[in-house]
Formats: structure tokens, C-alpha cells, sequence
């Protein structure tokens, strides 16, 4: 390493290059992990970019994939009598980050309860708010019933609680 970082070779412009005493190997299904042989772990995500990948399509013309005899995944090149535990199709991976719904919107300390309720219909819902005779509790308990959900205000003193829903039908 030291004469890598000497000949200035120590720094890539690659993301997905590894960073040394890294592995990176396939399942037997396809799915791609690293071996961190300093620390002797295995993880699913890329050492720098934090990416999932997979391996993508059948294996190429000529390979065959085999098992040993301790159960470790091998690879055959017939066309050039060959042998390798190295997956032949590591160098065509795709990343495989799970689909996450869209964020639509994002929202901060500043966000109010209709904010983030816009455009939501709550009718015949039942929502119990607790604390809802005042600050956060009452502003969430408020933007539910504007939004038409039936409301249960949870409070330990029942002439705040009616107070609150004073307010709120006041609004509404």
C-alpha cells in the first residue's frame, strides 16, 4: 500500500473500486457481497457507495456454474478448460437498490399537521390523540377532524379536553 500511495496510484477516480483487503463475491442465487478479510465480515452493501448489486443475466457462453464437494460455488470455462471461483459475470453487475415509494414532499421542525395531511381524506376513521388539549396533540387532533376523521381527544383534564373541542368545532 505504501508504494501505491509513493506512485500516487492509492486514489481512483472509481467508485466501485474496493478498498484493499476487500473481496467481492456472488451467492449462489446471484447476489453479490464483500469479504472484508482485515476484519473477517461479510456485508451486502459496497464499501464505499453503500450500493446493493447483483449479477445480471445468465452466465456467458461456454461457462457452466458447479459446487465443489464443500459446498463452494465454482465456475467452468469449457471453451478455455478453465476453472475459477471467481464469478465470470461480476464485471456486468446492476445495482439492486430496493424500490422505495417516491418521497413526494419533505418535510422539517417547521411543517404544521396540515401540511402534511394535504389532500388526505379521513372519513370514517377513528384516530385517539393523546395530550390533545394543547400543543402538538391539539394541532394533530385539529388537522384530523379538518380532514374528517372521528376524533377521540386522550387528556387528563377534562375541562382543557373541552376547551380543546371548542376550539377545534369553532374552526371547523
Amino acid at each position: 500500500m505504501a508504494a501505491l500511495r509513493y506512485a500516487g496510484l492509492d486514489d481512483t477516480d472509481s467508485e466501485d473500486e474496493l478498498p484493499p483487503g476487500w473481496e467481492e463475491r456472488t451467492t449462489k442465487d446471484g447476489w453479490v457481497y464483500y469479504a472484508n478479510h482485515a476484519e473477517e465480515k461479510t456485508q451486502w452493501e459496497h464499501p464505499k457507495t453503500g450500493k446493493r448489486k447483483r449479477v445480471a443475466g445468465d452466465l456467458p457462453y461456454g461457462w457452466e456454474q458447479e459446487t465443489d464437494e464443500n459446498g463452494q460455488v465454482f465456475f467452468v470455462d469449457h471453451i478455455n478448460k478453465r476453472t475459477t471461483y471467481l464469478d465470470p459475470r461480476l464485471a456486468f453487475t446492476v445495482d439492486d437498490n430496493p424500490t422505495k415509494p417516491p418521497t413526494r414532499q419533505r418535510y422539517d421542525g417547521s411543517t404544521t399537521a396540515m401540511e402534511i395531511l394535504q389532500g388526505r381524506d379521513f372519513t370514517g376513521k377513528v384516530v385517539v390523540v393523546t395530550g390533545a388539549n394543547s400543543g402538538i396533540g391539539f394541532e394533530t387532533a385539529k388537522s384530523f377532524a379538518l380532514h374528517g376523521a372521528h376524533v377521540i381527544l386522550a387528556c387528563r383534564n377534562m375541562a382543557r379536553a373541552s376547551e380543546a373541542v371548542s376550539r377545534i368545532l369553532e374552526e371547523w
